[in-house]
This record gives structure tokens, C-alpha cells and sequence, in this order.
């Protein structure tokens, strides 16, 4: 039954002794889920997936340093490293030893788990990942955000507009038309663009700026590598922020990709979009190597 329960709250420590906010969802000694959300977003993004999949999940979402009520951090807390750390962390903080879960990540969430894939926190606890929307590199290079040819013009603007240092202000009806071409696929619904202007609005500026730099220079190939797990992926059609040309070299590279799926009018906020066909992935991964029982 859908439903929408008081959060557990719990705070795990990283590795620089940073403090990550972290909520659980659903039943305790349910089958785990872990959501990790992209840039400039937070746990809200996960409102759908957190309201379907807790009625028998326990489902872990947490605010990735800088987002939603984990804190900002120094200028140099910033990095791939960070976000590894930070996942790490929030598994050994909500699962039992040995413990195995689904764990998908959006965007930022995806490169978080592309860069976990060597730390033995992640190898003891993931069973099955969804990346979902993302890609390991090249991403100003690859980005259809500004509508010129590719080449080295459209990456400088492209780094520019993402790592604008201007305050976003209040949501507008302008910010929700740029924030719609920019991320979201053209028959979005209002009501979903409105949601995550609300969302990316609430993200602090100090903490955009720096992940869209770590972001610029990302490289996380040999952490594609070394998912050796089962992975599918995942990503809309009309995504310009990480276009599908990311998800199929993905799906090319990964050990053990077990599928690629490309949602048609998409575009790069899918879990907000298309919230049934993520959680439906989700599920279907939670059901083939976490041993839940299918709906009926």
C-alpha cells in the first residue's frame, strides 16, 4: 500500500569525519535498497521511489555532503574520493555485516557508486546496482546543454553555465522553463517540473559550484571496470545533462550489465519523470538478487 511514514534519522561519519545525514524507510529487517541522489539534489528527489518501494523495503536514502541537511564542507572536501567515503559510510551505518542490498544511484549517485567499486564496504554490501542517468566521464564534452556543435567552444560554455557562481534565487516561472530544457524531457508535467525546481532551488550555491568542478574533471572509468557485479542501466532519451551515448558505452564496459534501458521523451531528472519505470527497475533487480517476492 502506498503511504508515506515518519523517516528513521540516523547520522553516519565518513572518513574526514564528515556528517551525513541518512534516512530509513519501511520495515526494519526488510530487504534493503540504497539511494544515493545526484548534483544539487537530495533525498526529496527520491519521494516516489521511497513511498512505492518502503511498503516492503527498507529503503536508505541519504543527502550527499553539501545537499539537502548534510552540511557544507571545506574546499577540499570535494571529490570522487569524498563521495566514495561518504557511501561507505552510510552502508556500514544501516546494514548488518554481510548484508546485501540494491543500491541505485541518479547522476552524482551513479558516479558515487562508479567510484565505490573497489572499497570493501561496497563489495560486502551491494548485491545489484542501478545506474540510473549518469556517465563515468567527459560529461562537459558530451553535454547537449548549450545547442552548438560539439567541440572545445560548447565544453567552455557548458562548464561555465554548470558552474555558474550566480545565485539561482527564488523559483520562477523562468528558472522552471530553464531548468525543464536543461534537464527534463519536453512533455514533463508542470507539476514535476515543479518539484525539482523546488528541489535543485534548495541546493546551497558553495556546494554546487563545487561538485560541478569535481564533476568537469571527472574520470571514473576504471571504476566502471570494477563494477563487477550485476548493473543495469538506465536513461531518458531527450537527456542532455548525460546524454544516452554515456549509458551505451556504459553498458558496453560494465563486467555484467544486465540491460540498458532507454526511456522514449525522457529526460535527464527520470526518477522524477518516469518514477514507475524506475522504481520498476529497481524492484526488478531487488527481486532477482535480493530474493523479494514479485508483487502481486
Amino acid at each position: 500500500m502506498s503511504r508515506f511514514v515518519r523517516p528513521r534519522e540516523l547520522t553516519a561519519v565518513s572518513a574526514d569525519g564528515s556528517r551525513i545525514h541518512v534516512e530509513t524507510h519501511g520495515p526494519e529487517g526488510a530487504p534493503a535498497v540504497v539511494l544515493a541522489h545526484g548534483w544539487t539534489c537530495s533525498t526529496a528527489f527520491w519521494a516516489e521511489q521511497i513511498r512505492d518501494l518502503s511498503a516492503d523495503h527498507r529503503v536508505i536514502a541519504y543527502d550527499q555532503r553539501g545537499h539537502g541537511r548534510t552540511p557544507l564542507v571545506g574546499r577540499s572536501g570535494y571529490s570522487t574520493r569524498a563521495l566514495a567515503d561518504d557511501l561507505e559510510a552510510v552502508l556500514a551505518a544501516t546494514l548488518e555485516p554481510g548484508e546485501k542490498a540494491v543500491l541505485a544511484g541518479h547522476s552524482m549517485g551513479g558516479m558515487t557508486l562508479m567510484a565505490a567499486a573497489g572499497r570493501p564496504g561496497f563489495r560486502e554490501h551491494a548485491a545489484a546496482v542501478l545506474l540510473c542517468s549518469t556517465g563515468p566521464a567527459r560529461l562537459t564534452a558530451e553535454s547537449l546543454v548549450v545547442p552548438l556543435r560539439a567541440g572545445g567552444l560548447r565544453t567552455r560554455l557548458t562548464r561555465g553555465i554548470l558552474g555558474a557562481r550566480a545565485p539561482l534565487g527564488p523559483v520562477s516561472p523562468l528558472s522552471k522553463r530553464l531548468l525543464k530544457y536543461a534537464t527534463m524531457g519536453p512533455g514533463s508535467a508542470p507539476d514535476r517540473v515543479a518539484t525539482c525546481a523546488r528541489i535543485v532551488h534548495a541546493c546551497p550555491r558553495r556546494a554546487r559550484v563545487a561538485w560541478s568542478h569535481v564533476l568537469a574533471e571527472l574520470d571514473l572509468d576504471a571504476g566502471v571496470r570494477g563494477l563487477e557485479l550485476p548493473v543495469a542501466v538506465l536513461v531518458g532519451t531527450e537527456d542532455r545533462m548525460t546524454p544516452p551515448v554515456h549509458s551505451r558505452a556504459l553498458a558496453a564496459a560494465l563486467p555484467r550489465c544486465v540491460g540498458l534501458v532507454e526511456l522514449p521523451g525522457m529526460g535527464h531528472m527520470t526518477p522524477v519523470e518516469a518514477p514507475e519505470a524506475v522504481t520498476a527497475r529497481i524492484r526488478e533487480l531487488s527481486v532477482t538478487y535480493l530474493g523479494v517476492k514479485e508483487q502481486a
